[in-house]
């Protein structure tokens, strides 16, 4: 279990930070960029939970069920993999986790309207700050996908495959709480050109 009794650290006070497996690089790195970048689309979720429960939807209960898997994806990435790594020895997103997203996809697209056009983000609060937490997801997705190119041998394929799932359930998401899609904004091309 995590113990964090002392806040400050100064240790990254010139640019470097430690990963899991103590070494350290710059906060610059790849692998950096790409767990920081998981725990930005966690706390924007943390303001869709926030938002969910002021509303009194069960939502909120998935969407703060995916926050732990987050910071277990963040854990992955932030542990390269050992050539000689025991299966069990670190924390890795699993097949499951995947698995049950694209459950949750299922069970919430089931009853949405079709869609005819793109959606805009918004309809209503909580649907806009999923579509903000999609929208961040897909940068830690890219981000992700940039870490596998460099040090494709160090680094979980399933974490991609997690977050791309995540980025699908967070847009399908956003239009359940917009009224099952019935209250989304649709993207009408050219709308603003002068006629």
């Amino acid at each position: 279990m995590v113990k964090l009794t002392k806040i400050y650290t100064r240790s990254g006070d010139q640019g470097t930070t430690g990963l899991g497996t103590g070494k350290r690089v710059s906060k610059s790195d790849p692998r950096v960029e790409a767990y920081g970048i998981v725990d930005e689309t966690n706390a924007v979720m943390g303001l869709a939970v926030c938002t969910a429960r002021a509303d009194g939807l069960k939502v909120a209960d998935v969407l703060e069920s995916i926050q732990h898997d987050l910071f277990d994806l963040g854990a992955d990435l932030c542990m390269p993999i050992e050539s000689d790594e025991a299966a069990g020895s670190a924390l890795r997103i699993t097949e499951d986790r995947v698995l049950a997203l694209e459950t949750l996809i299922d069970e919430h697209n089931a009853d949405l309207a079709p869609l005819n056009s793109f959606v805009l983000p918004g309809g209503s609060r909580l649907a806009a700050e999923l579509h903000v937490a999609r929208t961040v997801c897909r940068r830690a997705e890219r981000a992700v996908a940039k870490l596998i190119d460099q040090e494709t041998k160090a680094t979980s394929g399933l974490t991609m495959k997690y977050l791309n799932r995540l980025s699908d359930l967070l847009f399908v998401l956003s239009r359940f709480v917009n009224n099952k899609g019935k209250d989304d904004v649709l993207w009408v091309p050219g709308k603003n050109r002068a006629q």
